[in-house]
């Protein structure tokens, strides 16, 4: 068994090898939300992705351990506590607890820390790094108070991206940092406050104001998971600048490489367009949820294509999830009612192999997919062919469910009583019969215990009467 990931630093697939020297220990920063309002589904790619990576490593054996942030102060938060009147982080807060809801409906794990970037300690963190910076003489203080970190004095800076420092022009997140910098490439490290802040501000050396973006990530990476990291994730829009000053601010404080392996998902477009409140395809969970489709539905349809790939959302593609998964669901419960109490067979199902193989080959979620509805078409037609022991269907179902760890496939929980299993066990001996009276009765029978039950070609079906 071997993990190969894409890494962005190298811009190739390289053998995961871990920096803990037992190879097992994994520290995982992945960038998380910004809290000024509900995250979208954008967002919620990355962080499926990111759920799927350490899954996927967990299962291979990994013990990894993962860090969120939660950006709860930057000009987006404080215009929108300024907006509503209320307090920074009362504003802040319902995103965070709407986007800890939005992580349950999709079944994404919960990562071992979820850092906000306005706790006193990393506040405390953040002035001390800055410090630090500036008696290397890397970072400055302009005129109005802002502190910039200098990218001239790190000569590695731009290499994350593969830019050429020369040509590098103001653009997005650089323009909203800019004061009164030395060169146009310089990235702030503190904010000095401006009557336009309101009440958000700390003290620090430098007067009133608040941390730079790129430091809070810094502060909160290194203060958890130490001075290096061995997967940093996020979109591909956080190479640069974001991941590129974490790099730089980091590395010169504490003179190793920050991070061995970047990881960093494409863009998700709605309906072949980039996705905006303007063209009406902008979509939270809850406007999804709004429409009838489940978490499970909503994480199939952002899990499916691979990561790098960019994935075209559609409400369509959503439909063909259902689908995939109530094909999954059948196939499932068809297993258990053939397999019974039997114990399963010994060994492992080939097709689990290949399904992990694929997830080993840079997360190849489409690969392994492929591999598991192969998997469901052959043992279906085992089953119809007779060719399929209970205690083999018992070591399919076995597996699946171990898949299931990484996937989060399983339908809603609804247990069957053992009544309606045995009833149903009953009817399909009757129909094998050719008894088609018994059948019939007992299918009313099931009926009155509030289920009904369908036959499909891959087998009986119940759900909820």
């Amino acid at each position: 068994m071997s993990v190969r990931l894409f890494n962005t630093a190298s811009r190739s697939i390289e053998l995961f090898e871990p920096l803990d020297a037992e190879g097992r220990s994994v520290k995982m920063y992945t960038c998380g939300p910004t809290v000024y309002n509900f995250a979208h589904i954008g967002n919620f790619r990355a962080y499926i992705f990111e759920d799927l990576l350490q899954r996927h490593l967990e299962i291979r054996g990994y013990d990894v351990q993962r860090v969120m942030n939660l950006t709860d102060v930057d000009d987006k938060t404080i215009a929108g506590c300024k907006r509503c009147q209320v307090p920074l982080a009362d504003f802040t807060q319902q995103f965070k607890d709407a986007f800890f809801s939005d992580l349950d409906t999709l079944r994404i794990k919960r990562a071992a820390h979820y850092p906000a970037a306005t706790e006193p300690k990393y506040i405390e963190r953040m002035i001390e790094m800055i410090t630090e910076l500036q008696s290397q003489d890397v970072a400055y203080q302009a005129e109005d108070g802002s502190v910039y970190f200098r990218i001239a004095r790190f000569t590695k800076y731009g290499q994350l991206a593969h830019l050429n420092l020369d040509e590098l022009r103001p653009s997005g997140r650089i323009q909203s940092d800019e004061y009164e910098k030395e060169s146009v490439g310089d990235f702030a490290l503190w904010k000095a406050w401006v009557p336009d802040d309101g009440d958000v501000f700390w003290e620090s050396p430098w007067g009133r104001g608040r941390p730079g973006w790129h430091i809070e990530c810094s502060a909160m990476a290194t203060s958890l998971l130490g001075p290096q990291l061995d997967i940093h994730c996020g979109g591909v829009d956080n190479i640069f600048p974001h991941h590129e000053a974490e790099i730089a601010q980091s590395e010169c404080i504490t003179g190793k490489q920050f991070t061995k392996y970047w990881l960093h998902c494409a863009h998700l477009m709605v309906d072949g367009q980039k996705m905006s409140k303007s063209l009406g395809n902008f979509y939270s969970i809850r406007d999804l949820l709004e429409r009838n489709y489940s978490g499970r539905e909503i994480r199939y349809a952002l899990l499916s294509v691979h990561y790098r790939l960019p994935l075209n959302f559609t409400l369509p593609g959503l439909d063909a999830a259902r689908s995939a998964l109530e094909r999954l669901d059948a196939w499932g419960e068809r297993l258990r009612l053939f397999a019974s109490d039997t114990p399963p067979a010994l060994g492992e199902s080939p097709a689990k192999k290949r399904f992990l193989e694929a997830l080993d080959e840079d997360l190849n979620i489409s690969g392994a997919l492929g591999h598991l509805f192969d998997w469901v078409r052959e043992s279906n037609r085992a089953l119809d062919a007779g060719s399929l022991t209970p205690a083999e269907a018992a070591r399919v179902l076995a597996d699946f469910t171990s898949l299931n760890s990484i996937l989060e496939f399983e339908p809603e929980a609804a247990s069957v009583p053992a009544e309606v299993l045995a009833l149903v066990q009953q009817r399909e001996a009757a129909r094998s019969a050719r008894d088609w009276a018994l059948s019939d009765e007992l299918r009313a029978d099931i009926a009155r215990l509030g289920w009904q039950l369908k036959d499909t070609k891959l087998g009986p079906q119940l759900t909820r009467g």
